[in-house]
């Protein structure tokens, strides 16, 4: 992961109603995607695992739409203080497995669509 994360890539400004987080998460940064209740995808970004970065994230999905939900990918230790932010801000945390291995290893490892999956 580089030292300076990329500027979250967002497709639609205006808030979409109620949208859902998904979050693969990391040692240093995690990766957001924000979805419609519909399932499209309004925007994916990098965020530090920080405090901050967990401030950063949450305030970027509001600018989506109404976040009441997040899917947050079980990786051990890293999503802990990431759920507990969440949780802290009235987010209903949800700890989403892994994908499957051999999928994974068909369609090739991008933390974006591990993101799209946890939402």
């Amino acid at each position: 992961m580089s030292s300076t994360p990329p500027a979250p890539q967002t497709r639609r400004r205006r808030p979409a109603g109620e949208v859902v987080l998904g979050v693969d998460t990391h040692r240093d940064a995690h990766v957001a995607a924000v979805l419609s209740v519909m399932g499209t995808v309004l925007g994916t970004g990098e965020f530090p695992a920080t405090a901050a970065g967990y401030r950063d994230l949450l305030k970027w999905a509001r600018q989506l739409g109404i976040v009441r939900r997040a899917g947050v990918e079980e990786t051990g230790s890293f999503e802990a203080s990431l759920s507990r932010s969440l949780l802290a801000q009235g987010i209903d945390v949800f700890d989403v497995n892994r994908m499957d291995r051999a999928d994974r290893r068909q369609r090739g490892k991008s933390d974006p669509l591990d993101a799209q999956n946890a939402a």
